[in-house]
Order: structure tokens, then C-alpha cells, then sequence
């Protein structure tokens, strides 16, 4: 009641980005940004931003693996465990609001910030994302839940109009957010993409209809960074800070307000909203009794980065290969560029800027040192002779493949700069086939390796030595050609400022691979949905990940969930039982190894089917069971008797179908002899 109408329309947008990012020699996030909020003369303290989500966009923070090998983990509580360090090390770089939590649905492998969420599956997303966000807040840094909504595509970002029905956005595209909201995130980013002819940042259905009215979320929406909102109109659809300057709110607001274009309430409530965050946070006790730079990138979080690195690791094929035996590598062949890269993900806002980082060469060359004596030999693909030589020389081959910045990542256009230029990977750069503009990482071109990687497979193959090939991508890669080839396949993601050394742990066996794939790994490009980076206008429709290749009959190389392990588990003692609002469902799991080892134990429901379109059976719950070597443990799941339900079109509700519904426990959603348990609804 007391600011000015200034006042309150200052509070809705952020201030000095672009004078901050020109003083820092155009470095991204080198201090942190007043993203809205604040009145000086009131004693209102604005939002400082920063981004994320592997880690604090910050000084020299802890760099976790990218968000989607943390999905690969299904491990809610190390995530929450990973967002409380961002927390921790955001507050104590002068940071209370964090833009970690990605979570839009990764609905084609070539999108080319797949690496930023966790995976394909509705249920996998909304628990991971509640996890990381709650973790962040256990610190009072407001968390925000991007990119509101159905943002799955890199290059045509800005301009791309996604064209859904009222069922696939409600069923497949939202509920994730849904969840995490009701976990308690106290900020939303709008997408910069349209949805059904509006952009997300001015569209009025998604929030205010559905996220304020039906979802009764109470916390302030803010834009996606430069071409968040092209309308004054946004504030009234339910927009409330716009991001990184005024370029459409600020003296245009305040004059439409004047000219009665805009209504005062429209500024009052969204002024509402973004102090009620910013008491809740700071008002609130904070968790420890003080905040400094001393805690970043601390053992404790770097032991925590090693840790997360080593559970997300997915063992995709192992033919009595792995685990090496130290005592017998004498000689270990390491092959690929990429082995001596500092190669922990995109440099585009998500980049993290660690003390170190531990690359494969150095975290092989340590373990060897340490445990055998051994040495490393090493070549790369530019050299098919060199790399057969070395092969033919070892004891074993190592052949690091995938990517880098480059090929997959934040799209940075050439008049953008994120703070790329004078490193390692200023020369990583690509042309957008659309307009010709220079500009570095983008949606993906193709799904399969660079060809050179793959004649370097194929040659050290060749060679009868035992081979093992490790994958760094931010999602799915095509192995058609070459799968048959090496004896053991491991994808690491990008592993953060110690992937080198959970490499090395998990190669030679003293840590057992656990993680299972968040995504499925096609047979055939095709088997995915249509996808065009340089799109105007696309159509998602319902099916996508592994429910449209159950629903065509067609089998994944590498399915949702899959992922081996040092040891075997069988499962035993399947229950379900229905209870007021929930499914209580208990397996026995018992560890059949010889080493101590994780399992996951995924639960999926079938529907009766009568309505269609829908998924053949959805992942439900999930748990991590940590086994030592015969031992047995009973795991224990609830589903919500709600999220069996779908949209119904006619009465505009959520409705249960009605009929045999079954409960299932699986070693991945194609597995073909699962566990299962019927109910009647």
C-alpha cells in the first residue's frame, strides 16, 4: 500500500543484467542478478539469481553430473541431498532464488538440452524435480520449476508454436510440474516457446487457469531471459516478472496502467506474490548460522559430486568383461579425444565452473598408480593406426565417445555470449542450417556417433582385446552399427568435476554400476517422434518415449530403466493392496551376487485399455535397495490411486478408468516377464 505505482511495476522485472554482464567481460553469471523484487526505500530486498541446474552458475562452484545422469540414478534422496548443496553454495555467493530445477520432458534424444532434465517418463521427472527443489529451499533460496511448458526443443526455442490436445498436455506434459508445485517450489519460468498459437510467457490458460486457479499455486511466475514476453498483456495472463530487463514491462507497464489499459489489480497481485516468496524465505530460520564462501565446493560436496557420478553410471552391455582386474592391467589403452577433455556438459546457462575437474585420462591414470602399477597409453580417432597400436599393446582398451558442447547443449546464437570465448571449447561452435548465424551447441544433428568414433570402435575391436566403451552424451545414442563390437558398453552422461575418478571405481569394480537408463535407446531413429530443430510449428502428440514403442510393438536396443550390474537380483512376494487413496505395494528383493551392489526396483501400472489414446503401462513409484552380497530386503511402494487417472474431455475432470489395472514390478518397462498383481477399480 505504500510503494508507488513505479514502485510496484520496478518490482516485476529484473534490473542491471545487461551493465553487470558488459563489466564482467560478457561472462554468464560471474555476479549475482537482481531478477525482480525489491523496493529500496521500503527495505525490500530483490531476488538474486543464479542458474543451475548441475551445480551453482556461480564463482568456482561443486559440479555435479548433469541433471540427466542424476535421473539415471532414480535416487530421490541424493537428489534432494545435490539440491541442498546448490542451496547451501547459492546463499553463500549472495544468491536466494535458483533456477536448478529443468524438467521438461525429454521427448525426442536430438533435443539439445536433454542433458538439463532427467528423462522421458511424467512420474521420474515429477519426483526428481520435488526432490532437487525441496533440497534447495531446505536453505531459504526460492527454487524455480522451467520451462513452463512443453519446451523440448533447442534451435527454433523462440519462435516454435507446439500444437497439442487438451489430453496429451494434461496427461503427458504437465503433471510433473503439477507435482513439484505441490512439493512446495515457490517459482515458476515460463518457456519461451507458443502453445496453440500464444507464447508461454503471455499465455493466459497456462498461468493463470490452470496454474493459479485449478492448481492453487500462490508463488510468482518469471520469464525465461531476454525474449520471455512480447505483450503487456503477460501481466494480466499471469506473468509477474519479467526477465532480465524491462523490455516489454517497466515504463510501458506503468503507462498502460495509467491509460487504463491495464488494470492496478493486475500489478497488485503479482507484487502479492512475489513478496509472499520473499518473506516466506526471508522470514524463515535458516538451517545453519551462516552462509560463506568457505562452504563451496567444500570435501563434503565434492565427495557428494564423486557420489552422485558413481550411481548414475549405466552399464548398458557387459559380456564378462567388466569389472577389470587391476592386478592384471599392466597396460590399459585409452582412446578417444574426449578421455583428456573437460567435458562436463553445455556452456550455455546451466554452465558450472568447478575448482577441477577429474577427466578419464587423469581418473584412470590415478587408480593405476594407486592400485597396479600401470601405465596408460593413449591415441585418439584422428589416428585409426595409432589407436590399433596402443590397443594391440594393452592389456585392455578403453574408447571414450560421445560429445561435447558443440554438438548438443544450450543453443547460444553468435551476437550471444555466454563466456565461451578463450576456452578449450571457444573453436566448439556450429552453424544453425536455418539462418547461417554462428553459434555453439543446439539441437542435435544426427543420433549416432561421429563417424570417426565409430571406425575407432570398430578397429580396436578388431584387435581380440577387451574393450570397453564409455559414452558421454546428454541423452540417447544410436549403437546399431557397432553394439555387437566391444565387450562392455558404459554411459557416463556428463559426469561432473569427478567423473574421471567414479570412472576408475567403476571400471575395476570397486563400486558396482546401478544406474538405469531415464530414457529408451531406439533400434531406428524412426521409432522416435517426428522432430525438426529448425520447426515453425510442430504437433506433439500423446505417445512418446517407451509408450509409443510399446504401443507399436516395436523393441527398444536399450529400454527404459535398463541398466546391469556386478551383481543379480531376483525378486520374489509381490503385493498390492488398495487403500483409501493409495496402492501399498512390497517385493522381495534379494541380492544373488558375490559383491554388495544397488538395485532398482521400478513398479508400472497397466490400464484396462478401453480408453485410448494411452500408454500400455506407466512407472508409477520407483526405490533404490542397497543389497549385500545373499542378502534380502523387502522394498515398499505407494502409488496414488490419483495419478491412475486421465483427463476426461467431455466433464473436463480427472476420471479412473474403470476395469483390471495391473500392478507390476519390472527390471524396465519392456521387460517381458514382469512381476504382477491385479486390482479391480
Amino acid at each position: 500500500a505504500e510503494a508507488t505505482l513505479n514502485e510496484k511495476v520496478g518490482m516485476m522485472s529484473g534490473h542491471g543484467f545487461f551493465k553487470q554482464y558488459l563489466a564482467s567481460n560478457k561472462k554468464w553469471g560471474a555476479d549475482p542478478y537482481r531478477a525482480g523484487g525489491g523496493i529500496e526505500r521500503l527495505g525490500i530486498e530483490p531476488f538474486y539469481f543464479t542458474d543451475g541446474p548441475r551445480g551453482v552458475a556461480r564463482g568456482s562452484s561443486t559440479c555435479f553430473p548433469c541433471t540427466m545422469a542424476r535421473g539415471a540414478s532414480f535416487d530421490v534422496d541424493l537428489e534432494r541431498r545435490v539440491g541442498e548443496v546448490m542451496g547451501i553454495e547459492a546463499r553463500a555467493q549472495g544468491c536466494n532464488l535458483s533456477g536448478a530445477v529443468c524438467v521438461n520432458l525429454l521427448r525426442h534424444p536430438a533435443w539439445g538440452r536433454g542433458q538439463e532434465t532427467y528423462g522421458e517418463d511424467q512420474h521420474h521427472l515429477g519426483e526428481m524435480g520435488a526432490a532437487l527443489g525441496v533440497g534447495i529451499q531446505t536453505h531459504n533460496v526460492a527454487a524455480t520449476v522451467k520451462h513452463y511448458a512443453l519446451n523440448s526443443i533447442e534451435n527454433a526455442r523462440f519462435k516454435i508454436d507446439v500444437k497439442v490436445d487438451e489430453r496429451t498436455l494434461r496427461e503427458v506434459y504437465l503433471p510433473h510440474f503439477k507435482r513439484i508445485l505441490d512439493a512446495g517450489i515457490r517459482t515458476v519460468m515460463s518457456a519461451y516457446n507458443k502453445v496453440n498459437g500464444e507464447y508461454c510467457g503471455q499465455h493466459r490458460e497456462l498461468l493463470t487457469d490452470i496454474l493459479r486457479t485449478e492448481w492453487g499455486f500462490d508463488g510468482f511466475v518469471h520469464s525465461d531471459w531476454v525474449q520471455g514476453v512480447y505483450q503487456l498483456y503477460g501481466a494480466a495472463a499471469g506473468l509477474d516478472v519479467e526477465n532480465p530487463e524491462p523490455r516489454v514491462f517497466g515504463d510501458k507497464l506503468v503507462e498502460a496502467v495509467r491509460q487504463g489499459s491495464i488494470e492496478p489489480q493486475v500489478i497488485d497481485q503479482a507484487c502479492r506474490r512475489i513478496l509472499r516468496v520473499y518473506y516466506r524465505i526471508a522470514c524463515a530460520e535458516d538451517p545453519l548460522p551462516a552462509y560463506d564462501m568457505t562452504m563451496v565446493a567444500q570435501p563434503s560436496h565434492r565427495a557428494l559430486a564423486l557420489e552422485v557420478a558413481e550411481k548414475s553410471a549405466v552399464l548398458l552391455v557387459n559380456r564378462n568383461t567388466l569389472p577389470f582386474d587391476a592386478a592384471k592391467i599392466k597396460k590399459l589403452a585409452l582412446l578417444g579425444r574426449l578421455a583428456g577433455l573437460h567435458n562436463t556438459g553445455d556452456m550455455g546457462s546451466s554452465r558450472v565452473r568447478p575448482p577441477y575437474v577429474v577427466t578419464p585420462a587423469e581418473g584412470l591414470q590415478r587408480f593405476l598408480l594407486e592400485h597396479s602399477a600401470g601405465s596408460i597409453v593413449a591415441a585418439d580417432e584422428s589416428d585409426l593406426a595409432a589407436c590399433i597400436a596402443a590397443a594391440r599393446s594393452a592389456d585392455a582398451v578403453v574408447v571414450v565417445v560421445g560429445f561435447t558442447a558443440r554438438e548438443e547443449g544450450e543453443f547460444i546464437p553468435g551476437d550471444i555470449s555466454h563466456g565461451q570465448e578463450g576456452t578449450a571449447t571457444a573453436a566448439a561452435s556450429q552453424t544453425d542450417g536455418a539462418n547461417g548465424s554462428f553459434g555453439r551447441g543446439g539441437d542435435r544433428a544426427d543420433l549416432e556417433l561421429p563417424a570417426a568414433q565409430i571406425a575407432m570402435i570398430e578397429a580396436v575391436a578388431a584387435t581380440g582385446k577387451p574393450v570397453v566403451v564409455v559414452i558421454v552424451a546428454g541423452s540417447a545414442v544410436l549403437v546399431e552399427r557397432w553394439h555387437e563390437k566391444p565387450g562392455a558398453i558404459l554411459q557416463t552422461f556428463y559426469a561432473g568435476m569427478e567423473g574421471g575418478t567414479a570412472l576408475a571405481k567403476l571400471l575395476f569394480g570397486i563400486v558396482s554400476p546401478s544406474g538405469k537408463l531415464p530414457f529408451t535407446v531406439a533400434r531406428d531413429a524412426g521409432d522416435y517422434p517426428f522432430f525438426d530443430r529448425n520447426a515453425d510449428a510442430i504437433e506433439y502428440g500423446y505417445l512418446q518415449g517407451y509408450a509409443k514403442l510399446l504401443h507399436e510393438q516395436r523393441e527398444p536396443r536399450f529400454a527404459f530403466g535398463h541398466g546391469l550390474s556386478y551383481a543379480s537380483f531376483s525378486y520374489r512376494a509381490l503385493q498390492a493392496v488398495r487403500a483409501k487413496n493409495e496402492i501399498r505395494v512390497s517385493v522381495a528383493v534379494r541380492n544373488d551376487g558375490s559383491v554388495a551392489a544397488e538395485e532398482l526396483v521400478q513398479c508400472y501400472v497397466g490400464f484396462p485399455g478401453r480408453i485410448q489414446p494411452r500408454a500400455r503401462h506407466s512407472l508409477k513409484a520407483f526405490a533404490r535397495a542397497s543389497l549385500a552380497p545373499g542378502e534380502t530386503r523387502v522394498v515398499r511402494l505407494t502409488i496414488p490411486i490419483d495419478s491412475l487417472r486421465y483427463w476426461n474431455t467431455a466433464t473436463r475432470s480427472w476420471k479412473l478408468e474403470g476395469g483390471t489395472h495391473r500392478v507390476m514390478v519390472a527390471r524396465s518397462a519392456a521387460d517381458p516377464a514382469p512381476l504382477f498383481a491385479t486390482l479391480e477399480f
